[in-house]
Formats: structure tokens, C-alpha cells, sequence
């Protein structure tokens, strides 16, 4: 696959370049020249994985844009996945793809959807890999609810937490035990035996989303209303709040004990914009690849106008920091969540899940990581 060159700094983030690069003092940035034709299928070495998830929001509305300027100076100074798609839309399926390597032909945000089929934790217990997932927001000594503080002020929605989606984790007291509020993620990582794959999902005033209308007690970020175009007020707010969670948690994440040289950060979006294209089901794009879903025309969970094909969801920003991998490139090659599922699989020797199985569809994204021989 064909390598971008580096890409040109944007003036409106150079401050906030700035920023990450302080951030990564003491680790040696690899050219991104020594990557070039790197195969996608040579191991790589993780210690940890740590996946951040975003909402709602295309690649070019956050990357470069003057009210992104953490993720931007990200991404230009780790890696970027200029062509990574979500899977479909709207969101609790593309979660649901995420760790489980398909939406199981679900294509809505139904809180009551249940999925009995194998998933991600269930591989990392077969192999004794510890795990956790960090839902900003989790009502306290709640973790299986659909929403809090309520359906109509959502700041927490499970349809953002898949763990909570799978019958055979929300059935163990083990697992259920995993999932964990934000809050617990900089102690859990200062100990030893730190989880090594590391699932953070922020609330929907923190992760570009909105929708949460009143102010909640100890939220701050509250209230953030939906957005109805790019970077009107409401999603300048959801911007801005997006840009300060994800520089506090990638300084949490990387001042702990638990982050090594050969541990990586993954920051995506589940999909692209909602702009109430009524054909698309609200959605402004069913953009995708690698396996994403092909739906009939007039589909239910679409609109009666849909002319049927391809529905995936979007180019999406997503950003791979890996201190020892290379350093201020782009990458062209076509990913989605399934692509990021079966990086780790593959990593870990798990075995490869849904649609992650489709080695011609579905690639690894190790051309961001470094490979195994180095270590």
C-alpha cells in the first residue's frame, strides 16, 4: 500500500503540536520514511491497547479543524489513517463491530438489542489478557443500565458501551466487573497487572456527540445541545470539549506505569456526520469498506428511500500513536473498526472474529506500529 507524505502543519494547531510533542519527551521518534513498504501482515508487538472512541463526526470536520487542535496536533505528529471508515451506521452497531467483528445485522440504536455471539473478551480470557472498559459517566453501581442520569438527558447510553451488549459478559459478575467508571482508569493504571486492553468511551458531552439538554451535578461539560452544522455553537462546545477529555486521557495514559514503548493508543470515531440526509437515515455519508454491510433499498432501519448498496459509515478521523512506531505520516490504505479489531487479534494471537477473517477486505494497521523484529 502507497505511503502519503508528511503531511503539512496546519498554523491554526501549531501550539498544540507543541503540546505532544512535550508529551512524548524520551521516547525516539521513528522517520516515517523507515515504515515505507512495510507489509500489513508483518507482526508487530503490543504490550497494551488503548482505544478511545469518538462519536459522529467525519474526518474532515475534526482533523484540521481550528477547534480540534489536540487531535489535529495528534495526528500529525503520530500516525494517520486518512482512509479508515466506520463500519455502518448509526452507532450501537458499529460498537458492536468493534469487538466482535460484525453488526450481527442490526442497524439501529435499539438499548434493548441483545448479542449472544462470540466477542473480544471472550478471547482475551481464553488467553489469560486482562481487560477494562471506562465509561465516563457509568451511574454508580450500575454498569448494565441503558442510559443515566435519564433517557432524556443521556450523558451516559449504553449503545456506547457494547460490553454491556453481550449476554455472555452481562451474564457473568466477573465480567460485568470490568466495566468501570472513568474515574478508576488513572489508579487502575499507576498498579501493577494494569489492564492490557483498554476500551475508553466518554460521555456524550466529551465524545462530540451531545444531546444532553440540562446541567447534570459534577459534569461540567454539561449541558451540550446537538449541533445542526459544522462548527455552529453547539459543535464548537462539543469540540472543544472533545479535544480537552482526549488531551487528558492520552496524558493519564501515558504518564502511567502501564504505558511502555511498545504500547499503542487508538482514537477513532464510530461514524461520520449526522446532517438529516433523510435517503441515509439521517446520516450525510454510507461510505465504507472492508466488509461493511450491503442493504436492500427501502430498508426499515434506513428510510423508504434508500436506493439500496453499500451502507458504511463514513470516513472517520482515526489516529494511531505508537512511541516506537512511525512518527508523521499518513497512511492511505482502507480500515475500519474491523481493521482495528483484527490489529489486536492478530497481535495477541487471538483468533480473528466475524469479517476480520477476510484477510482480502479486512487488513491489519501494523504499517503504524513497530514490528516484532525490532523489539
Amino acid at each position: 500500500m502507497s505511503w502519503s507524505a508528511r503531511r503539512a502543519k496546519f498554523a491554526a494547531v501549531a501550539s498544540a503540536a507543541a503540546v505532544v510533542v512535550a508529551l512524548t519527551a524520551g521516547f525516539t521518534a521513528a522517520a516515517g520514511a523507515a515504515a515505507a513498504g512495510r507489509q500489513h501482515d508483518e507482526g508487530v508487538r503490543l504490550d497494551r491497547v488503548f482505544v478511545i472512541m469518538l462519536e459522529n463526526h467525519s474526518q474532515h470536520s475534526v482533523i484540521g479543524d481550528p477547534n480540534s487542535p489536540y487531535l489535529t496536533g495528534l495526528a500529525q505528529h503520530y500516525g494517520e489513517a486518512a482512509d479508515y471508515f466506520g463500519v455502518t451506521h448509526p452507532s450501537e452497531p458499529n460498537y458492536i463491530a468493534t469487538i466482535s467483528g460484525s453488526n450481527w445485522f442490526t442497524n439501529n440504536d435499539n438499548p434493548a438489542n441483545r448479542f449472544d455471539h462470540t466477542n473480544l473478551v471472550d478471547e482475551l480470557a481464553a488467553r489469560h489478557i486482562s481487560w477494562g472498559a471506562y465509561q465516563e459517566a457509568l451511574p454508580p453501581g450500575d454498569p448494565l443500565t441503558d442510559f443515566w442520569p435519564s433517557a432524556a438527558d443521556p450523558l451516559y447510553a449504553s449503545k456506547h458501551n457494547p460490553f454491556a451488549l453481550f449476554t455472555d459478559i452481562r451474564d457473568n459478575p466477573a465480567r460485568v466487573a470490568d466495566i468501570k467508571p472513568y474515574t478508576d482508569l488513572a489508579g487502575d493504571l499507576s498498579r501493577p497487572g494494569a489492564p492490557r486492553f483498554v476500551f475508553i468511551t466518554p460521555d456524550q458531552c466529551n465524545d462530540l456527540h451531545g444531546g444532553v439538554s440540562d446541567a447534570i451535578a459534577g459534569h461540567p461539560e454539561t449541558p451540550c445541545p446537538f449541533s445542526s452544522a459544522n462548527d455552529d455553537p453547539a459543535d464548537v462546545l462539543l469540540k472543544h470539549n472533545a479535544d480537552a477529555f482526549v488531551h487528558g486521557a492520552v496524558t493519564t495514559i501515558m504518564s502511567s506505569r502501564a504505558w511502555t514503548r511498545h504500547s499503542a493508543i487508538f482514537i477513532v470515531a464510530d461514524e461520520g456526520d449526522y446532517t438529516n440526509n433523510a435517503v441515509n437515515g439521517g446520516w450525510d455519508s454510507p461510505a465504507g469498506c472492508c466488509d461493511s454491510p450491503v442493504l436492500p433499498a427501502g430498508d426499515p432501519d434506513i428510510s423508504p428511500t434508500w436506493p439500496g448498496g453499500l451502507y458504511g459509515g463514513a470516513l472517520v478521523p482515526a489516529i494511531v500513536i505508537d512511541p516506537s512506531g512511525p512518527h508523521n505520516f499518513v497512511s492511505d490504505s482502507p480500515y475500519n473498526h474491523y481493521s482495528l479489531l483484527r490489529t489486536v487479534e492478530d497481535a495477541w494471537h487471538l483468533g480473528e472474529l466475524g469479517f476480520t477473517s477476510d484477510h482480502a477486505q479486512v487488513q491489519t494497521m501494523n504499517e503504524f506500529l513497530e514490528p516484532s523484529a525490532r523489539s
